[in-house]
């Protein structure tokens, strides 16, 4: 029997319909794909308080270009797209990828701390995201006429808000239109600097990576400031590996190298060509690519782009969320699947408001894009940072590649991503504080959730009884045994559930049928029908179960157990009774947490949403039984 973690018996590569390619456009690029709208205007405003030079825009121009292809098309699509977690990508499922292949526990906590880093910046970058998205597309209105600007603020707010009211209703339906409305944006962008090029061939030059190689060699440590805006123009990148999942490779490569690629450095080329021959376009370089009369349309287009690029982005916090949540990264969150069909579609109302708040706080507080770029980036890199060395683990010791060729291969893109990491390093006080602080205070959430769960479950174990030793010692107990089914929920699936023993302790009684059901979450997306359960019977009438999810799956225990009448064990839905045990968390004789970090354990489990909702088991049905627990 094949592996299954080998390379070869990975998900089978898609074909590259137009459905596909559309549905690419639509959620993968939308992000990268409204990066025109700032990035150029960002990159050159750091350089003009004396005008810009020709190197300069030459220089700027050969710098985004090369990053779009070493970044983009070299790193992530010839190289982490290969990466896949049983089709699925993303940080986190690089994180459980580079776990499964590593020996050393030391190792495999190193990539679960960058794993989480990861998740934590992502999040960071999700509320600048459509912050700046929408922003950067209404701010077109003053280009259209000046009357305009002060209604820019007030109409951004007024597009997210209504974007964030209508993630409940999920995007299924909206998402049909999509694709097709990013292929429109890619044509027209690139028109209109393919329009701008014809005028100027000259500036066709940039393509040279001389340019690029003069411009940081003239500037020197002050090029660092250039980097951290040219990297706006690889924002998005990290999308292309996260949606892996939901389209495959192919879709996605073709999708960049023959549509959005060309669409993108036609537009910045566009956009080069008019600042060398019409400097006073830096006000707006993108808006200016456009007549007069096209612009109010090109401004509705855009935020609708910008709508969809923010989509993108909100919909991968959801997925990341909850891969988090069952991966043990954060506290259980209530999860509500919007499709009947698709697993994927999923809305956490949660992070939604917290999403909401934060963008709309950007909004308010920067006002302009050109202010909000300061604080885009950090999270950015960071991400890229994190991803280059889980690969490089992963290729070391998935694919079996030789360290001779790991480190030079890898060692050059982690070159280029603390080079972009640093650059915005010094963008910390202009605004780069955002997504470091948003960052920061999820990585404290995370560890301290999982410092909290480890010496809990180690609290269990040590103050439990083995369940074998209870299962031995029945015979001689002489308990009564009362009609019905009782199912005790434990995550330790070798000692007794409190629950039971609390049971057992106050009402004198053991139910007919017993089973414990443990859930399991996998380090894979997705687990097949057949490996879902494991069930053991322990003694008559008493079984133990097993559950395994992947982590981008909900539980659903109820429909499970009542799989099991296919292995004669008798579940009725009615007849059954769910014990759970409500943990309060108390502080020991010698604590093993700081106070502020078991003060905020206990915060996250108290806010908890209740195993009930979460593991969809009718409340109606359910019997809770309290216990305090010193960690």
């Amino acid at each position: 029997m094949a592996d299954p973690l080998k390379p070869e018996s990975r998900t089978p590569e898609r074909a590259a319909s137009g459905a596909a390619l559309l549905g690419v456009l639509g959620v993968v690029y939308g992000d990268i794909g409204t990066s025109p709208l700032y990035a150029m205007r960002a990159a050159a405003h750091h350089f003009s308080h004396d005008g810009l030079e020709r190197w300069e825009i030459l220089g700027l121009l050969s710098l985004i270009f090369w990053s779009l292809n070493i970044v983009v098309t070299l790193k992530y699509v010839a190289f982490v797209l290969r990466a896949d977690n049983r089709g699925e990508g993303g940080i986190l499922a690089l994180t459980a990828l580079a776990q499964r292949g590593l020996t050393s526990p030391r190792a495999k906590a190193v990539a679960i701390v960058i794993g989480m880093v990861g998740a934590s910046l992502f999040f960071g970058d999700g509320i600048i995201t459509p912050a700046i998205s929408v922003l950067s597309a209404v701010e077109g209105l003053k280009v259209v006429s000046p009357a305009f600007e002060e209604a820019v603020v007030p109409l951004a707010v007024v597009v997210l808000l209504l974007l964030f009211l209508v993630q409940s209703r999920g995007t299924g339906a909206v998402g049909m239109v999509f694709g097709p409305i990013c292929a429109v944006w890619f044509l027209v962008i690139g028109a209109l600097g393919l329009v701008e090029i014809i005028r100027h061939p000259s500036i066709l030059v940039a393509l040279s990576p001389h340019y690029a190689i003069q411009f940081t060699m003239a500037y020197g440590v002050i090029a660092f400031i250039a980097f951290g805006s040219v990297v706006l123009a690889v924002t998005g990148a990290e999308a292309l590996y996260a949606d892996m999942g939901h389209f495959g490779r192919k879709p996605m490569r073709y999708a960049w190298l023959f549509f959005v690629l060309p669409a993108l450095c036609l537009n910045y080329f566009g956009q080069g060509a008019l600042l060398l021959f019409e400097p006073e376009a830096l006000v707006n370089p993108f808006y200016m690519l456009a007549p007069e009369w096209f612009r109010l349309p090109l401004v509705v287009l855009a935020t609708m782009a910008t709508i969809i690029a923010s989509q993108a982005m909100i919909s991968g916090a959801f997925s990341i969320a909850r891969q988090c949540v069952q991966m043990g990264f954060l506290p259980r969150l209530e999860v509500r699947h919007t499709s009947a069909t698709e697993e994927g579609q999923i809305y956490l109302p949660q992070v939604n408001f917290l999403l909401l708040v934060g963008v709309l706080t950007l909004v308010i507080i920067f006002g302009e894009s050109e202010r909000l770029a300061a604080a885009y980036g950090f999270a950015v890199t960071g991400t890229f940072v994190c991803t280059t060395l889980l690969a490089a683990a992963v290729y070391r010791a998935q694919f079996r590649w030789p360290v001779a060729l790991v480190i030079p291969v890898f060692g050059a893109f982690l070159v280029l991503d603390v080079v972009f990491f640093a650059s915005n390093v010094l963008k910390i006080p202009d605004g780069g504080y955002v997504p470091l602080i948003v960052g920061t205070g999820i990585f404290l959430l995370m560890t301290t959730w999982q410092r909290g769960r480890d010496l809990l479950f180690a609290r269990f174990r040590q103050d439990g009884l083995p369940l074998r030793s209870f299962i031995a010692r029945l015979p001689q107990s002489r308990t009564l045994r009362v009609p019905g089914i009782a199912v005790f929920m434990t995550s330790q699936a070798d000692y007794l559930p409190g629950a039971l023993l609390h049971n057992l302790k106050h009402n004198k009684v053991l139910h007919e049928n017993v089973l414990f059901v443990t859930v399991t979450n996998e380090s894979i997306p997705h687990v097949a029908a057949d490996r879902r359960r494991e069930v053991e019977e322990l003694a008559p009438g008493i079984h133990r179960i097993s559950l395994h999810y992947g982590f981008q799956e909900s539980p659903n225990i109820p429909r499970e157990l009542e799989s099991l009448r296919e292995l004669g064990i008798p579940f009725e839905h009615m007849q059954t009774s769910y014990f759970l045990g409500r943990e309060t968390i108390v502080a020991a004789a010698v604590p093993r947490m700081s106070r502020w970090r078991q003060w905020l354990f206990t915060l996250m489990s108290r806010n908890a949403v209740p195993a009930t909702e979460f593991f969809r088991i009718p409340s109606d049905r359910v019997v809770e039984l309290g216990v305090r627990v010193a960690i």
